[in-house]
Protein backbone atom coordinates (compact mmCIF):
# COMPACT_ATOMS: atom_id res chain seq x y z
CA UNK A 1 0.00 0.00 0.00
CA UNK A 2 1.06 3.62 -1.03
CA UNK A 3 0.71 4.66 2.78
CA UNK A 4 2.52 2.02 4.32
CA UNK A 5 5.48 2.53 2.04
CA UNK A 6 4.87 6.23 2.74
CA UNK A 7 5.28 5.38 6.91
CA UNK A 8 8.08 3.41 5.96
CA UNK A 9 10.17 6.10 3.83
CA UNK A 10 9.72 8.16 6.79
CA UNK A 11 11.10 5.55 8.77
CA UNK A 12 14.06 5.41 6.88
CA UNK A 13 14.45 8.97 6.97
CA UNK A 14 14.32 9.45 10.50
CA UNK A 15 16.83 6.11 10.90
CA UNK A 16 19.39 7.88 8.54
CA UNK A 17 19.17 10.85 11.04
CA UNK A 18 19.88 9.05 13.86
CA UNK A 19 22.53 7.18 12.16
CA UNK A 20 24.40 10.66 10.95
CA UNK A 21 23.68 11.86 14.88
CA UNK A 22 25.86 8.71 15.95
CA UNK A 23 22.70 7.78 17.83
CA UNK A 24 23.77 4.97 20.70
CA UNK A 25 21.10 3.18 20.86
CA UNK A 26 21.53 2.63 16.64
CA UNK A 27 25.18 1.62 16.84
CA UNK A 28 25.10 -0.71 19.75
CA UNK A 29 26.65 -3.26 19.32
CA UNK A 30 24.34 -5.57 21.90
CA UNK A 31 21.69 -4.70 19.58
CA UNK A 32 23.48 -6.42 16.27
CA UNK A 33 23.52 -9.81 17.30
CA UNK A 34 27.09 -11.82 15.61
CA UNK A 35 26.62 -14.93 13.22
CA UNK A 36 26.20 -17.73 15.30
CA UNK A 37 29.31 -20.65 15.68
CA UNK A 38 28.76 -23.47 12.93
CA UNK A 39 29.13 -26.65 13.69
CA UNK A 40 29.05 -28.27 10.10
CA UNK A 41 29.87 -26.31 6.56
CA UNK A 42 26.72 -23.09 6.02
CA UNK A 43 25.22 -22.81 3.40
CA UNK A 44 23.03 -19.54 1.82
CA UNK A 45 19.61 -19.41 0.60
CA UNK A 46 17.92 -16.23 -0.49
CA UNK A 47 14.34 -15.53 0.48
CA UNK A 48 11.82 -13.01 -0.59
CA UNK A 49 8.79 -12.82 1.85
CA UNK A 50 7.45 -9.46 1.88
CA UNK A 51 8.49 -6.84 4.40
CA UNK A 52 12.51 -8.09 5.35
CA UNK A 53 12.20 -6.37 8.57
CA UNK A 54 9.93 -9.38 9.88
CA UNK A 55 11.11 -12.37 7.56
CA UNK A 56 14.49 -11.48 9.18
CA UNK A 57 12.87 -11.67 12.50
CA UNK A 58 11.28 -14.89 11.38
CA UNK A 59 14.08 -17.19 9.54
CA UNK A 60 16.79 -16.09 12.28
CA UNK A 61 14.07 -17.88 14.56
CA UNK A 62 14.74 -20.88 12.86
CA UNK A 63 17.12 -24.06 14.76
CA UNK A 64 20.37 -24.39 12.81
CA UNK A 65 20.17 -20.80 11.07
CA UNK A 66 23.43 -19.57 11.56
CA UNK A 67 22.90 -15.77 10.34
CA UNK A 68 20.69 -13.67 8.35
CA UNK A 69 21.16 -10.61 6.09
CA UNK A 70 18.54 -8.11 4.60
CA UNK A 71 18.92 -7.19 1.15
CA UNK A 72 17.51 -6.73 -2.06
CA UNK A 73 18.09 -9.52 -5.02
CA UNK A 74 17.05 -10.21 -8.48
CA UNK A 75 16.54 -6.61 -10.11
CA UNK A 76 17.57 -4.17 -12.30
CA UNK A 77 19.00 -0.43 -11.31
CA UNK A 78 20.15 1.00 -7.96
CA UNK A 79 19.64 -1.48 -5.21
CA UNK A 80 19.12 1.07 -2.62
CA UNK A 81 15.94 1.19 -1.08
CA UNK A 82 15.41 4.64 -1.86
CA UNK A 83 15.36 4.00 -5.37
CA UNK A 84 13.75 0.84 -5.14
CA UNK A 85 10.85 2.82 -3.63
CA UNK A 86 10.77 5.26 -6.63
CA UNK A 87 10.93 2.57 -9.03
CA UNK A 88 8.05 0.61 -8.07
CA UNK A 89 6.43 3.80 -7.92
CA UNK A 90 7.24 4.37 -11.60
CA UNK A 91 6.31 0.93 -12.32
CA UNK A 92 2.68 1.38 -11.36
CA UNK A 93 2.71 5.00 -12.97
CA UNK A 94 3.43 3.12 -16.27
CA UNK A 95 6.67 5.87 -16.31
CA UNK A 96 9.39 3.04 -15.73
CA UNK A 97 9.55 -0.48 -17.55
CA UNK A 98 12.05 -3.56 -16.21
CA UNK A 99 12.38 -5.40 -13.07
CA UNK A 100 12.28 -4.29 -9.87
CA UNK A 101 14.24 -5.70 -7.05
CA UNK A 102 12.68 -7.96 -4.25
CA UNK A 103 12.99 -7.37 -0.29
CA UNK A 104 14.77 -10.50 0.59
CA UNK A 105 16.48 -11.91 3.51
CA UNK A 106 20.17 -13.75 2.57
CA UNK A 107 19.70 -17.10 5.34
CA UNK A 108 22.60 -18.79 6.45
CA UNK A 109 22.55 -22.19 7.81
CA UNK A 110 24.06 -25.12 9.67
CA UNK A 111 24.08 -27.67 7.54
CA UNK A 112 25.14 -29.83 10.35
CA UNK A 113 22.03 -29.19 11.51
CA UNK A 114 19.40 -28.23 9.89
CA UNK A 115 18.64 -28.60 5.75
CA UNK A 116 17.60 -26.75 2.78
CA UNK A 117 14.48 -28.52 3.36
CA UNK A 118 14.18 -27.75 6.74
CA UNK A 119 14.36 -23.50 6.05
CA UNK A 120 12.25 -23.94 3.21
CA UNK A 121 9.48 -25.28 5.71
CA UNK A 122 10.06 -22.52 7.61
CA UNK A 123 9.90 -20.01 4.81
CA UNK A 124 6.70 -21.16 3.02
CA UNK A 125 5.31 -21.23 6.84
CA UNK A 126 6.25 -17.59 7.98
CA UNK A 127 4.35 -15.50 5.19
CA UNK A 128 1.84 -15.96 2.77
CA UNK A 129 2.83 -17.07 -0.81
CA UNK A 130 0.00 -17.26 -2.72
CA UNK A 131 -0.15 -12.89 -3.25
CA UNK A 132 1.82 -11.75 -6.14
CA UNK A 133 3.17 -9.06 -5.99
CA UNK A 134 2.16 -8.09 -2.58
CA UNK A 135 2.91 -9.84 0.89
CA UNK A 136 -0.05 -8.14 3.93
CA UNK A 137 0.11 -4.28 3.87
CA UNK A 138 2.59 -4.22 1.37
CA UNK A 139 2.33 -4.04 -2.32
CA UNK A 140 4.54 -4.09 -5.31
CA UNK A 141 7.06 -6.59 -6.86
CA UNK A 142 9.57 -5.48 -4.57
CA UNK A 143 7.55 -7.47 -2.48
CA UNK A 144 7.06 -10.84 -4.12
CA UNK A 145 7.62 -14.12 -2.42
CA UNK A 146 10.69 -15.40 -4.16
CA UNK A 147 13.51 -18.40 -3.78
CA UNK A 148 16.50 -17.42 -4.83
CA UNK A 149 18.82 -20.19 -5.21
CA UNK A 150 22.79 -20.14 -6.10
CA UNK A 151 22.82 -24.51 -7.59
CA UNK A 152 20.81 -26.82 -9.50
CA UNK A 153 20.58 -28.84 -6.48
CA UNK A 154 18.84 -26.11 -4.28
CA UNK A 155 16.70 -25.25 -7.29
CA UNK A 156 15.20 -29.00 -7.41
CA UNK A 157 14.72 -28.53 -3.39
CA UNK A 158 13.22 -25.58 -3.80
CA UNK A 159 10.80 -26.77 -6.47
CA UNK A 160 10.20 -29.98 -4.57
CA UNK A 161 8.95 -28.71 -1.73
CA UNK A 162 6.82 -25.90 -3.73
CA UNK A 163 4.63 -28.80 -4.83
CA UNK A 164 4.44 -30.20 -1.29
CA UNK A 165 3.75 -27.36 0.20
CA UNK A 166 0.76 -26.58 -3.16
CA UNK A 167 -0.75 -29.52 -1.92
CA UNK A 168 -0.94 -28.88 1.59
CA UNK A 169 -2.61 -25.15 0.64
CA UNK A 170 -5.01 -26.66 -2.02
CA UNK A 171 -6.20 -29.21 0.61
CA UNK A 172 -7.31 -26.52 2.74
CA UNK A 173 -8.88 -24.59 0.06
CA UNK A 174 -6.55 -21.84 -0.33
CA UNK A 175 -4.80 -20.30 -4.22
CA UNK A 176 -1.92 -21.04 -6.04
CA UNK A 177 1.45 -20.50 -4.88
CA UNK A 178 3.12 -17.71 -6.71
CA UNK A 179 6.71 -17.52 -5.36
CA UNK A 180 9.45 -16.97 -8.14
CA UNK A 181 12.09 -19.52 -7.91
CA UNK A 182 14.92 -18.83 -9.86
CA UNK A 183 18.58 -18.64 -9.75
CA UNK A 184 20.19 -15.99 -7.92
CA UNK A 185 21.38 -13.23 -10.42
CA UNK A 186 22.04 -10.12 -8.65
CA UNK A 187 22.56 -9.47 -5.09
CA UNK A 188 23.39 -6.51 -2.44
CA UNK A 189 22.84 -6.10 1.76
CA UNK A 190 20.84 -3.44 2.81
CA UNK A 191 21.41 -0.26 4.46
CA UNK A 192 23.10 -0.69 7.94
CA UNK A 193 19.58 0.69 9.47
CA UNK A 194 17.64 -2.15 7.87
CA UNK A 195 19.77 -4.89 9.58
CA UNK A 196 18.30 -6.00 12.72
CA UNK A 197 15.60 -3.72 12.58
CA UNK A 198 13.02 -5.18 14.77
CA UNK A 199 15.95 -5.61 17.30
CA UNK A 200 16.24 -2.46 17.31
CA UNK A 201 12.95 -1.25 17.43
CA UNK A 202 10.62 -3.86 18.76
CA UNK A 203 7.49 -1.88 18.59
CA UNK A 204 8.24 -2.15 14.03
CA UNK A 205 6.43 -2.89 11.86
CA UNK A 206 6.07 -6.95 10.70
CA UNK A 207 2.91 -7.90 8.48
CA UNK A 208 3.84 -11.78 8.26
CA UNK A 209 1.66 -13.82 9.80
CA UNK A 210 1.39 -17.44 7.32
CA UNK A 211 -1.57 -18.65 5.51
CA UNK A 212 -2.15 -21.00 8.98
CA UNK A 213 -1.38 -23.90 6.54
CA UNK A 214 1.46 -26.52 8.26
CA UNK A 215 3.75 -27.62 5.82
CA UNK A 216 3.73 -31.31 5.02
CA UNK A 217 6.78 -32.56 6.82
CA UNK A 218 7.56 -36.10 6.15
CA UNK A 219 11.34 -37.73 5.86
CA UNK A 220 13.69 -34.99 6.38
CA UNK A 221 11.38 -32.56 7.77
CA UNK A 222 8.95 -34.94 9.75
CA UNK A 223 11.52 -34.70 13.21
CA UNK A 224 12.55 -30.89 12.76
CA UNK A 225 11.57 -28.39 15.71
CA UNK A 226 10.80 -25.50 12.88
CA UNK A 227 8.32 -22.29 14.62
CA UNK A 228 6.07 -22.28 12.48
CA UNK A 229 3.88 -19.00 12.20
CA UNK A 230 1.39 -19.00 14.93
CA UNK A 231 -1.62 -19.12 12.47
CA UNK A 232 -0.49 -22.87 11.78
CA UNK A 233 -0.49 -23.89 15.29
CA UNK A 234 -3.94 -22.83 16.50
CA UNK A 235 -7.35 -24.54 15.68
CA UNK A 236 -9.90 -22.48 14.34
CA UNK A 237 -12.82 -20.84 16.28
CA UNK A 238 -15.57 -23.05 17.67
CA UNK A 239 -18.66 -21.18 16.22
CA UNK A 240 -20.45 -22.25 19.34
CA UNK A 241 -18.83 -19.98 21.50
CA UNK A 242 -19.81 -17.08 19.46
CA UNK A 243 -22.44 -14.65 18.83
CA UNK A 244 -24.04 -16.16 15.77
CA UNK A 245 -26.24 -13.14 14.83
CA UNK A 246 -22.90 -10.03 15.37
CA UNK A 247 -19.43 -10.93 16.27
CA UNK A 248 -16.01 -9.27 15.72
CA UNK A 249 -12.93 -11.23 15.50
CA UNK A 250 -9.64 -9.82 15.73
CA UNK A 251 -7.15 -12.04 13.86
CA UNK A 252 -3.57 -12.09 15.09
CA UNK A 253 -0.11 -13.11 14.93
CA UNK A 254 2.62 -13.76 17.24
CA UNK A 255 4.92 -11.06 17.76
CA UNK A 256 2.40 -8.90 16.36
CA UNK A 257 3.36 -5.28 18.17
CA UNK A 258 0.46 -3.63 16.67
CA UNK A 259 -1.91 -6.43 17.69
CA UNK A 260 -0.59 -5.50 21.21
CA UNK A 261 -1.61 -2.09 20.79
CA UNK A 262 -5.06 -2.46 19.41
CA UNK A 263 -5.41 -4.94 22.65
CA UNK A 264 -4.41 -1.75 24.74
CA UNK A 265 -5.59 0.96 22.77
CA UNK A 266 -9.47 -0.57 22.11
CA UNK A 267 -9.65 -4.00 23.52
CA UNK A 268 -8.50 -3.71 27.35
CA UNK A 269 -11.50 -1.45 27.15
CA UNK A 270 -14.26 -2.80 25.45
CA UNK A 271 -17.87 -1.62 26.12
CA UNK A 272 -19.28 -2.07 22.47
CA UNK A 273 -22.56 -3.81 22.83
CA UNK A 274 -20.53 -5.95 19.59
CA UNK A 275 -19.55 -9.37 21.08
CA UNK A 276 -15.64 -9.40 20.04
CA UNK A 277 -12.98 -12.28 20.63
CA UNK A 278 -9.22 -12.84 19.59
CA UNK A 279 -7.68 -15.67 17.57
CA UNK A 280 -4.24 -16.62 16.18
CA UNK A 281 -5.61 -18.64 13.63
CA UNK A 282 -6.05 -17.22 10.14
CA UNK A 283 -9.10 -19.69 9.24
CA UNK A 284 -12.97 -18.11 9.64
CA UNK A 285 -14.77 -20.27 12.83
CA UNK A 286 -15.80 -24.02 11.00
CA UNK A 287 -19.24 -23.02 8.79
CA UNK A 288 -18.83 -19.38 8.95
CA UNK A 289 -17.13 -17.54 6.05
CA UNK A 290 -14.43 -15.14 5.36
CA UNK A 291 -14.55 -12.85 1.65
CA UNK A 292 -10.56 -13.22 1.33
CA UNK A 293 -7.74 -14.76 3.37
CA UNK A 294 -6.52 -12.75 6.02
CA UNK A 295 -3.67 -11.29 4.87
CA UNK A 296 -2.20 -9.15 7.88
CA UNK A 297 -2.05 -8.75 11.85
CA UNK A 298 -4.50 -7.42 13.30
CA UNK A 299 -7.45 -7.90 10.72
CA UNK A 300 -10.48 -6.82 12.13
CA UNK A 301 -13.31 -8.79 10.66
CA UNK A 302 -17.24 -7.88 11.32
CA UNK A 303 -19.50 -11.52 10.88
CA UNK A 304 -23.35 -11.59 10.59
CA UNK A 305 -25.12 -14.76 10.90
CA UNK A 306 -21.56 -16.43 9.79
CA UNK A 307 -20.75 -14.45 6.88
CA UNK A 308 -18.04 -11.64 6.61
CA UNK A 309 -19.93 -8.59 6.13
CA UNK A 310 -16.56 -6.02 6.72
CA UNK A 311 -13.07 -5.79 7.70
CA UNK A 312 -10.96 -3.62 8.96
CA UNK A 313 -6.80 -4.38 8.24
CA UNK A 314 -3.94 -3.08 9.97
CA UNK A 315 -3.48 -0.59 12.90
CA UNK A 316 -1.48 2.06 13.83
CA UNK A 317 -3.21 3.97 16.87
CA UNK A 318 -6.02 5.30 14.76
CA UNK A 319 -9.02 4.30 17.41
CA UNK A 320 -11.39 6.97 16.24
CA UNK A 321 -10.70 5.44 12.52
CA UNK A 322 -11.82 1.97 13.65
CA UNK A 323 -14.54 3.52 15.62
CA UNK A 324 -15.82 5.28 12.36
CA UNK A 325 -15.49 2.08 10.35
CA UNK A 326 -17.58 -0.05 13.50
CA UNK A 327 -19.80 2.92 13.69
CA UNK A 328 -21.03 3.01 9.62
CA UNK A 329 -22.03 -0.52 10.06
CA UNK A 330 -23.92 -0.68 13.43
CA UNK A 331 -25.58 2.20 12.57
CA UNK A 332 -28.71 3.49 10.67
CA UNK A 333 -28.62 6.17 8.24
CA UNK A 334 -29.87 8.76 10.00
CA UNK A 335 -27.96 8.15 13.10
CA UNK A 336 -24.72 8.09 10.24
CA UNK A 337 -25.35 11.44 9.03
CA UNK A 338 -25.38 13.30 12.50
CA UNK A 339 -21.97 10.97 14.13
CA UNK A 340 -20.24 11.59 10.78
CA UNK A 341 -21.46 14.27 8.95
CA UNK A 342 -22.56 16.55 11.82
CA UNK A 343 -26.24 16.20 10.96
CA UNK A 344 -29.45 17.37 13.64
CA UNK A 345 -32.24 15.35 14.69
CA UNK A 346 -35.54 17.55 13.93
CA UNK A 347 -36.53 18.66 17.45
CA UNK A 348 -39.05 16.58 19.14
CA UNK A 349 -38.45 13.17 16.91
CA UNK A 350 -35.47 11.87 18.42
CA UNK A 351 -35.22 8.80 21.04
CA UNK A 352 -34.47 9.07 24.71
CA UNK A 353 -36.20 12.85 24.43
CA UNK A 354 -38.54 11.37 27.10
CA UNK A 355 -36.42 8.97 29.22
CA UNK A 356 -36.63 9.30 32.83
CA UNK A 357 -35.62 6.15 34.24
CA UNK A 358 -32.39 5.59 36.40
CA UNK A 359 -29.41 4.41 34.11
CA UNK A 360 -26.68 5.90 31.68
CA UNK A 361 -26.69 7.28 28.50
CA UNK A 362 -24.06 5.75 26.45
CA UNK A 363 -21.80 5.94 22.75
CA UNK A 364 -24.07 3.37 20.53
CA UNK A 365 -20.51 2.63 19.00
CA UNK A 366 -18.28 2.15 21.95
CA UNK A 367 -20.80 1.64 24.80
CA UNK A 368 -19.08 4.30 26.66
CA UNK A 369 -21.25 6.12 29.45
CA UNK A 370 -21.55 9.67 28.49
CA UNK A 371 -23.98 11.08 30.70
CA UNK A 372 -26.29 9.93 33.75
CA UNK A 373 -30.06 10.54 33.71
CA UNK A 374 -29.24 12.78 37.25
CA UNK A 375 -28.14 15.66 34.62
CA UNK A 376 -30.36 15.36 32.48
CA UNK A 377 -33.60 18.01 33.01
CA UNK A 378 -36.36 19.57 30.66
CA UNK A 379 -35.33 22.82 28.35
CA UNK A 380 -38.16 22.35 26.21
CA UNK A 381 -36.06 22.63 23.30
CA UNK A 382 -37.13 19.48 21.42
CA UNK A 383 -33.65 17.64 22.18
CA UNK A 384 -31.78 15.70 25.28
CA UNK A 385 -30.67 18.29 27.59
CA UNK A 386 -27.76 17.49 30.00
CA UNK A 387 -26.09 20.37 32.42
CA UNK A 388 -23.28 18.17 33.35
CA UNK A 389 -21.25 15.09 31.04
CA UNK A 390 -19.56 12.13 33.00
CA UNK A 391 -16.15 13.30 33.85
CA UNK A 392 -13.10 12.46 30.40
CA UNK A 393 -16.47 11.49 28.32
CA UNK A 394 -16.45 14.38 25.71
CA UNK A 395 -14.60 16.54 23.87
CA UNK A 396 -15.50 20.15 22.80
CA UNK A 397 -14.68 21.84 19.37
CA UNK A 398 -15.20 25.09 17.82
CA UNK A 399 -17.71 24.97 14.98
CA UNK A 400 -18.45 28.25 12.97
CA UNK A 401 -21.10 25.97 10.60
CA UNK A 402 -24.50 27.29 9.02
CA UNK A 403 -22.90 30.90 9.85
CA UNK A 404 -23.01 30.35 13.82
CA UNK A 405 -20.10 29.81 16.62
CA UNK A 406 -20.81 27.32 18.98
CA UNK A 407 -19.22 24.74 20.63
CA UNK A 408 -18.94 21.46 19.17
CA UNK A 409 -20.01 18.25 21.50
CA UNK A 410 -18.44 14.53 20.29
CA UNK A 411 -17.61 11.44 22.49
CA UNK A 412 -14.11 11.25 23.14
CA UNK A 413 -14.05 7.57 22.76
CA UNK A 414 -15.29 7.24 19.51
CA UNK A 415 -15.00 11.29 17.89
CA UNK A 416 -19.08 10.90 16.83
CA UNK A 417 -20.33 14.02 16.89
CA UNK A 418 -23.43 14.32 19.45
CA UNK A 419 -24.55 17.94 19.35
CA UNK A 420 -23.62 21.14 21.22
CA UNK A 421 -23.17 23.16 24.51
CA UNK A 422 -24.73 26.29 25.50
CA UNK A 423 -24.68 28.72 28.60
CA UNK A 424 -28.22 29.03 29.14
CA UNK A 425 -28.43 25.89 31.64
CA UNK A 426 -29.72 25.44 34.82
CA UNK A 427 -27.40 25.31 38.47
CA UNK A 428 -24.76 24.10 39.18
CA UNK A 429 -22.86 24.22 35.97
CA UNK A 430 -25.41 26.50 33.97
CA UNK A 431 -24.55 24.62 30.58
CA UNK A 432 -26.80 22.89 28.37
CA UNK A 433 -25.27 19.90 26.44
CA UNK A 434 -27.81 19.86 23.66
CA UNK A 435 -27.68 16.46 22.48
CA UNK A 436 -29.09 14.89 19.51
CA UNK A 437 -31.14 11.63 21.44
CA UNK A 438 -31.14 9.14 18.30
CA UNK A 439 -27.02 9.03 18.68
CA UNK A 440 -27.33 7.92 22.62
CA UNK A 441 -28.30 4.67 23.70
CA UNK A 442 -29.83 3.88 27.10
CA UNK A 443 -28.63 1.79 29.90
CA UNK A 444 -30.98 1.98 32.55
CA UNK A 445 -29.91 1.07 36.37
CA UNK A 446 -30.64 -2.49 37.55
CA UNK A 447 -34.24 -2.40 38.79
CA UNK A 448 -34.49 0.82 37.02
Amino acid sequence: MSLVRHLRRMVAAVCTCLVLAACAAESSPSLSPKPLAAEGPVDTVVLGMGCFWGAEKRMSALPGVVNVEVGYANGEGAAKYEAILDHEQALRSGAATGRNYAEVVKVSFDTAKVSLADVLAGFWENHDPTQGDRQGNDVGSNYRSAIYTHSDAQQAIAVATRTAYQAALTAAGRGAITTEIAPLQTYAAAESYHQDYLAKHPDGYCGHGGTGVAYPRSGATASSPLPAASAAKVAALDPATLNADRQLIVFEAEDCPYCAQFKADVLDHWTSPVAVTRTLSAEAPKGWTLDKAVFATPTIVLFEHGKEVSRYTGYGGEQERFWKWLGFRLLTPAQRQIAFAQGTERPFTGSNLDEKRAGTFVDPVTGVALFRSDSKFESGTGWPSFFEPLKGAITLHEDDSDGMRRVEVRSASSGIHLGHVFDDGPPPTHKRYCINGNVLRFVPDPGA
